[in-house]
């Protein structure tokens, strides 16, 4: 028998549909309730209750500490496959043969240069313009450049190229947007070399100082992309999807994404490590002291990458990332104060009952933070990193959306202002402040 919700509202019954997704996740079908009910609708702020759409392409269970892409888990991702793998994946819906994944790579590595007129728009941002800032900018002009671009009901060629364009892009993008804070010339990307040693070659490299790529980095860059690429319907993930939804083109959808990633309390997690880090330095790094205040329930101060609000037990990314991080702070053998404090949280962390006891567990933001340290990322490109890793969930997100035409986001509201009221000429009215 199929399983309905029941309510009674001004002493009638009404039947809702329950819907269950293939891993057992039920929800309350509520499209019809305001219909039905004669204008009745729910209330949820922040949509924390509430489902948007049905999606195939990312499962999340934060209780028990799972996270998968199309079914297959993070852990066996991160271990085998490659960052473009996976962006095939997410997009597509299933793992590329050889074949597949050499013209995919091959698409992606033809459009990695930007028209040369982009130039000009970076060098009219002053050089403390925030990278996030060019990013969201430079990414939506690039639907100024590709006008066949604008209608996202194309043919699926069409829309593929539009695709292949922005993973090319963005990390040259990005990139660009750093060199033009450090004033240095940009460098272009080189088609000898893969997704990840790309993009630090055009962050690193100089006109007469090429990078020397350290594989433990380029690895430890490619998991940490890998476990950023999604993360079902998140705020930024949620903003792409909905800007998306007035058939927007994938240019400006993405770029909302970026602008909503970009705030502190969503993308900012890893900067707000290192920033809580240097505090803890420029105060004499006496760890003792700030672990005390953590556990203070009246100090406002919080240890910032530690605990999830999703995953309950533990995050598997930072399980995943944590033996990266040791790999390349061992290679790197830099000699930073900061990392010497993330080592003594850490292990108070894994070690304390307290925060065992509380599941503050160092996350994936803790560890990322700490490696773009090490690799020598300043901290204002962190979120940027983010944004690399989360473009293809936002592309697949876009894609499946759009495929499967779902209706324009209006979400609804209860009013909370003044009642009907009548004009009052300027001459009568009160002073309200």
């Amino acid at each position: 028998m199929k399983e309905i919700a029941k309510i009674e509202l001004d002493g009638k019954k009404f039947e809702l549909p329950i819907t269950e997704g293939t891993e057992n996740e039920k929800g309350i079908d509520i499209s019809k309730l305001r219909a039905e009910t004669g204008g009745y609708i729910t209330l949820d702020p922040g949509f924390k209750n509430t489902g948007s759409t049905k999606s195939a392409i990312t499962y999340l269970d934060g209780e028990n500490g799972i996270l998968r892409y199309r079914g297959y888990p993070i852990e066996q991702l991160a271990e085998k496959a490659s960052f473009l793998e996976v962006s095939f994946l997410l997009i597509y819906g299933e793992l590329p043969s050889k074949e597949e994944l050499d013209s995919f790579k091959a698409s992606i590595t033809n459009h990695t240069l930007v028209h040369e007129d982009m130039k000009q728009f970076f060098e009219a941002y002053p050089a403390q313009a925030h990278p996030m800032g060019i990013l969201a900018s430079m990414v939506c002009s690039l639907s100024t450049f590709y006008p066949e671009s604008l209608d996202p009901n194309r043919t699926p060629e069409a829309k593929d190229l539009t695709i292949h364009r922005l993973i090319a892009k963005l990390p040259t993008l990005a990139a660009w947007s750093f060199k033009n804070a450090m004033r240095h010339p940009f460098m272009y990307p080189k088609n000898n070399l893969e997704y990840c040693s790309n993009f630090m070659h055009m962050m690193f490299a100089m006109p007469t100082n090429d990078y020397e790529m350290d594989p433990v980095v380029v690895s430890a860059l490619n998991k940490l992309l890998i476990l950023h690429a999604d993360h079902e319907q998140n705020c930024s993930t949620s903003t792409v999807r909905v800007v998306g939804s007035s058939h927007a083109n994938l240019y400006a959808s993405i770029s909302a994404g970026i602008s909503a990633l970009w705030g502190p309390l969503h993308g900012g997690a890893n900067q707000a490590v290192i920033e809580m880090l240097q505090k803890i330095n420029d105060d004499g790094g006496d760890v003792d002291k700030w672990v005390a205040k953590a556990k203070d329930k009246n100090d406002p101060f919080r240890l910032m990458g530690f605990g999830h609000r999703v995953y309950k037990n533990f995050d598997p990314r930072a399980t995943i990332i944590k033996g990266a991080c040791d790999e390349v702070l061992e290679k790197m053998g830099v000699d930073d104060p900061l990392l010497d404090i993330a080592k003594k949280l850490e292990k108070v962390a894994l070690e304390d009952e307290y925060f065992k006891a509380r599941n503050l567990y160092p996350n994936v933001d803790f560890y990322s933070g700490i490696i773009y340290k090490a690799i020598g990322i300043p901290t204002e490109m962190f979120t940027v990193m983010f944004a690399i890793g989360r473009l293809p969930g936002w592309i697949a997100q876009w894609k499946e959306m759009i495929e499967n035409g779902e209706p324009i986001g209006r979400p609804r509201q209860i009013y909370t202002g003044a009642n009907e009221r009548n004009y009052v000429a300027v001459e009568n009215r009160q002073t309200i402040f």
